[in-house]
């Protein structure tokens, strides 16, 4: 869902952005941060909140900030102390059903809210409205941030609400990159998908088209039209590069999903490019046209061609250029002092591989919250070490004929290795100077998927020659668990 070339884009949500290389492997200065341009002075709210005073505001209503309001209630520091201010209509949210079972057809068991508030998708409680209350949380629904005063600690709202505060963690996430209007990026029947109510229009699209053309063969491309299917709707990708999700998979293994995708009906136009989208007479998107000439008639398009980090009103903080978002160091710390940002919109040194990134992932929205609150409310001081983790999981409604989950975790760099034949598993392993940088499995049991970051954290040196003669998936997971073994005894 990429359109910047030197990030590796995975999902709606989903981005590692790193700069010069569209590998995982990428050199850049670690950032430092720290700064005095400006004394701060700390606040306590009341519990009734019956001033502008806060003591700590969480901006944002994704999973960054559910997660966040959690560690809070864990320290004992939400009631009457925290407020979180969000544009939706709704407390925080898992977002990645969205492009997952949200859009299954109604008779399929589709997800629905409260079913999947944070923090239902790590094991945890669901952190419904009136869990809010319950903890004392202030919530500001559909009211987003206008205005940012640093030296004054303050945020103007939409509707015009004054906020002082203490401490301000900054959870915006990204926003949806948009076709441009001068090519019919906002015509009637144009989708994008972000939210609640983008991915409730999308289901009463659904509901009543029977031509589908998908912009984008990332994440949002692949797992949109895999629910497509669901519904039995002709459904088109189109995307310029070769492969899907290039950003990750090699050809091999991108042949492997399309070549499933097809059987279930899904056509491909690839390494094409769109001119403009084309309105029918009664003024809504009717077809996409080529540069080549060519024109594919659609009744609704949905585009999911990458994200941008919502910045906002934040944008005299400092920015990274290179990966995008607002610089933060290893505590989520901004060069402002009181001023934190966590998730899709933090760009964060990435320990492991002494580069600075910009993730866009589920996993990283909970762990870089958790982390900035541990940080900000105790004596934490050890650096977030993130190990990247990527997956997906889609077909998985009633009566699919074969589901698709899998997990990649580290670093997509050097040479390959494919083990399996996709009946259902298949492996790749990414091997760097002799060591395991990389594995995506495909299908794998429990103990499998569990396996992952432990090769991928440790790196083990893996005999590359018997890795491919391994017969199977299992037999190639057996090979690089005796190296970890071999790795740990060293």
């Amino acid at each position: 869902m990429a359109t910047i070339s030197n990030s590796l884009s995975l999902k709606h949500g989903i981005s590692l952005w790193c700069p010069q290389s569209s590998s995982l492997n990428r050199s850049a200065k670690p950032c430092i941060i720290g700064s005095n341009r400006f004394r701060r002075t700390y606040v306590v709210s009341s519990s009734s909140f019956a001033n502008e005073n806060r003591e700590y505001v969480i901006i944002g209503g994704g999973n960054a900030a559910g997660y966040a309001a959690r560690t809070f209630v864990e320290n004992g520091m939400a009631d009457g102390r925290l407020c979180i201010v969000t544009k939706e209509p709704f407390a925080p949210y898992e977002r990645p059903a969205l492009t997952k079972a949200y859009l299954f057809p109604l008779d399929k068991k589709p997800a629905r809210l409260p079913g999947f508030h944070t923090c239902v998708g790590s094991g945890g409680e669901r952190q419904t409205p009136d869990w809010y209350k319950e903890k004392g949380i202030e919530m500001l629904y559909e009211d987003p941030v206008t205005g940012h005063d640093i030296e004054k600690q303050t945020l103007r709202t939409s509707s015009g609400k004054l906020l002082k505060y203490g401490s301000l963690i900054i959870a915006t996430g990204c926003e949806a990159s948009r076709f441009p209007e001068k090519l019919g990026g906002n015509l009637p029947g144009v989708y994008y998908m972000r939210n609640v109510l983008d991915a409730d229009s999308l289901v009463s699209a659904l509901e009543k088209a029977k031509k589908v053309v998908i912009v984008g063969g990332g994440y949002i491309g692949m797992e949109v039209a895999a629910a497509a299917v669901g519904w039995k709707i002709d459904t088109t990708i189109i995307f310029p590069e070769n492969h899907l999700l290039p950003r990750l998979f090699t050809s091999s293994l991108a042949q492997r999903y399309e070549d499933l995708y097809q059987e279930n009906g899904v056509k491909f136009m690839k390494g094409v490019t769109i001119k403009n989208l084309e309105a029918g007479p009664d003024g809504r998107v009717a077809a996409v046209k080529l540069e080549n000439g060519s024109t594919i008639k659609a009744d609704m398009i949905i585009v999911g061609i990458g994200a941008k980090p919502a910045i906002g009103p934040f944008d005299k903080l400092d920015l990274n250029t290179t990966v995008g978002g607002i610089q933060v160091d290893g505590l989520f710390r901004t060069s402002i002092p009181g001023i934190f940002a966590v998730g899709d919109v933090a760009a964060f040194p990435l320990k492991m591989y002494n580069r600075i990134a910009r993730v866009e992932h589920v996993d990283h929205a909970r762990r870089s919250a958790q982390h900035c609150v541990m940080a900000l409310l105790t004596a934490q001081t050890h650096t977030y070490d993130y190990l990247p983790y990527f997956y997906s999981r889609v077909f998985e409604y009633e009566g699919s004929p074969r589901k698709v989950w899998w997990q990649f975790f580290g670093d997509n760099v050097g040479e390959t290795v494919e083990i399996g034949k996709f009946d259902p598993k298949i492996a790749t392993f990414w091997i760097d100077s002799g060591k395991l940088k990389g594995v995506l499995v495909e299908s794998g049991n429990p103990e499998e998927f569990q396996l992952l970051p432990k090769l991928a954290k440790s790196q083990p040196h893996v005999d590359k020659a018997k890795l491919q003669s391994a017969s199977s998936v299992e037999e190639a997971l057996r090979i690089a668990r005796a190296a970890l073994q071999v790795e740990a005894a060293v």
